[in-house]
């Protein structure tokens, strides 16, 4: 080495200049990082200047939109509106106490009418069927004139005439008649509702005997009627309900020996009305249609 050559390494200034530049760009970068940009007025000068510059931005045709931002400028914004959805929702305030409404919008009377009348014609099919089914199991007795089988709305009357049921006067059932009351007690464990048995006579007074009038004739033989039907425990007391008219409800004139015999009947009535429907829900029905409980035979 030579003595004209200076101290090897850079000069001492070198590394104070190195740390100023370093701090200077640390103090820049957090400056920036600190900086809020106004994105609307950014894109109003960017749109000034695109007017200005004739600048364009320009899409191919087979390029699939990304982002949000094409949607935001290419796309305007529609009105929005309720829908209703025609739905029927079970809605309720208790667990215990459920309620019937319409949800998410409130029909209106022609759909309430309609549905209402679709709700109608379901259950009148489905005592149909009953009926139907008590007409099955009781075909023998059916065809031999001894019990009768009708519908009517939502009630099925099994009519069981006083020939071959009870002796003239009597309110005790014939030995012969008691297989009838056995298929009879049988079929009605297949069909829901409750059971009125209803006991009937004719005009015409009693005279002397164990029954003081008509009254309690017609209560005793339907209370037989309701003890061979409870024999053996197959029906449920809370279903049966007992029931004498004497003669105050004839199935046909009193006048000739064949009316006031069709009149000497006992009636096992089934009503298979509403029986969850709360007052509110029968309410609702009625101002729909006020008609419609009459036509399911629902008092």
């Amino acid at each position: 080495m030579s003595d004209d050559d200076g101290p090897a390494g850079s000069p001492a200034w070198m590394a104070t200049f190195a740390d100023l530049m370093s701090l200077l760009m640390c103090f820049f970068v957090l400056l920036l990082s600190f900086a809020e940009m106004d994105v609307q007025k950014f894109k109003q000068i960017a749109g000034s200047m695109k007017v200005a510059f004739g600048v364009q931005n320009e899409f191919e045709l087979e390029d699939i939109p990304k982002g949000t931002s094409v949607v935001a400028t290419e796309f305007s914004p529609g009105e929005t509106s309720d829908t209703i959805v025609d739905t029927i929702q079970q809605v309720t305030d208790q667990t215990t106490d459920p309620s019937l409404r319409v949800g998410e919008g409130e029909l209106e009377d022609s759909e309430a009418e309609e549905l209402l009348q679709q709700k109608i014609t379901a259950l009148l099919a489905e005592t149909e069927a009953d009926a139907d089914k008590l007409k099955d199991m009781l075909e023998d007795e059916v065809q031999t004139g001894k019990v009768d089988v009708e519908s009517d709305g939502r009630t099925i009357t099994v009519r069981i005439r006083e020939q071959g049921s009870f002796p003239s006067g009597s309110a005790t059932l014939n030995t012969d008649f008691v297989p009838v009351m056995a298929r009879i007690r049988e079929a009605l464990t297949e069909i829901p509702g409750t059971i009125s048995i209803e006991g009937h006579t004719d005009s015409t007074p009693l005279r002397g005997g164990r029954y003081e009038s008509n009254w309690g004739l017609s209560s005793s033989r339907a209370l037989s009627v309701t003890h061979e039907l409870l024999r053996e425990g197959l029906l449920k007391d809370d279903r049966m309900m007992v029931v004498g008219f004497a003669d105050t409800r004839p199935f046909t004139f009193n006048d000739t020996v064949e009316g006031r015999a069709s009149n000497r009947r006992v009636e096992i009535v089934i009503r298979q009305g509403i029986e969850d429907a709360e007052e509110s829900e029968l309410k609702s029905i009625r101002d729909i249609n006020p008609d419609a409980l009459d036509i399911l035979g629902i008092e």
